[in-house]
């Protein structure tokens, strides 16, 4: 009779244990997703006023460029509808003369369309160029109830690089415009992710600045950089989740196994002190692509500084590599 006893007893508590174990993971995973996808709302990216005085503030060579358009109504917004009903935005202005040349240019983790505007700068000042710069969903004025890590986002900007082919052609009178994709951080990504799939005959290279390889390498690391945790089993709960509520996993989002399909060139930027998303990231998907392609490691910087501390080589570079695919 006590043997029963005790093994009941063992049982029930195992029992607790066992449900104690189920929530604690539960709910760190569905934190760890909120955390990472969610953003506490995305306040930064959300904020286009706050967005404008930072970009000024740390690159005022382009202030008075942005004023400039603006007050003229030069930078134009646009919208367009995705297939489930979002509602995503863009900022685009032609350049000062008429060209095929165009770039879309793609922002990073809790950023938005303005604060790319340096690398708009970067082309429709220096280089000559039409841009685009969409917000990603659940960035800037683009609707979304999470951030996508580029996976997802890899079709909107597909759908933005036909709207600005589109927008460009019309008002040049051309067949189809000369298109690069750039993209920084996540964006840098995205455009890796974009570039595995087929493309349009109007899109000539991309220029990716130290994006990650994939979602799932990305979060490890911060998972033990920020909290000092391991994968397992948070990051595995958190990835099943996502795959379950969104659609997708974070080994599944890999701009890893995109870039091995890319058959367009490619220029690669990584800082090699960058530590949010390691420099062996820009190394490997460096490493992965197939055919022309180019790297620049830059030294002495952390992550998604290379242009501001080299605007001027940046520009040259950049200028150097889409001119041999852009006339």
């Amino acid at each position: 009779m006590k043997k029963n006893l005790k093994k009941k007893r063992i049982i029930q508590v195992t029992g607790v244990i066992l449900i104690l174990i189920i929530a604690l993971l539960s709910g760190g995973s569905l934190y760890l997703q909120w955390y990472a996808l969610q953003a506490q709302g995305n306040p930064r990216g959300k904020d286009i006023n706050g967005s404008y005085e930072y970009m000024y503030e740390t690159y005022p060579h382009i202030r008075s460029w942005a004023d400039s358009l603006r007050q003229h109504k030069a930078l134009k917004d646009t919208f367009i509808v995705a297939d489930d009903g979002t509602r995503l935005h863009a900022l685009y202005a032609y350049a000062d003369s008429v060209t095929d040349r165009t770039a879309v240019i793609v922002h990073g983790y809790t950023d938005n369309s303005v604060r790319m505007l340096h690398i708009g700068y970067l082309y429709h000042h220096d280089l000559k160029y039409n841009i685009l710069l969409p917000d990603l969903r659940f960035s800037g004025l683009s609707e979304g109830t999470h951030l996508q890590m580029g996976w997802n986002d890899r079709l909107d900007v597909l759908r933005w690089m036909d709207v600005a082919n589109g927008i460009f052609t019309r008002h040049g009178g051309f067949s189809q415009t000369q298109m690069v994709v750039h993209g920084i951080s996540m964006g840098g990504a995205t455009t890796v992710c974009v570039s595995g799939e087929p493309q349009q005959p109007y899109v000539r290279c991309f220029v990716e600045d130290c994006g990650f390889t994939s979602v799932w390498d990305e979060f490890s690391g911060e998972l033990k950089n920020q909290f000092g945790l391991p994968e397992f089993p948070l990051l595995y709960a958190a990835s099943g989740m996502t795959k379950l509520r969104y659609g997708w996993s974070f080994s599944e989002a890999a701009a890893r196994k995109q870039v091995e399909k890319c058959t367009l060139p490619m220029f690669f930027i990584h800082g090699d002190q960058d530590t949010f998303v390691p420099t062996w990231m820009g190394d490997t998907l460096y490493a992965h692509k197939k055919g022309d392609k180019e790297y620049w490691k830059v030294p002495g910087v952390e992550h998604a500084r290379s242009y501001l501390h080299f605007p001027k080589l940046y520009t040259e570079k950049v200028k150097n590599f889409t001119e041999k695919y852009i006339h």
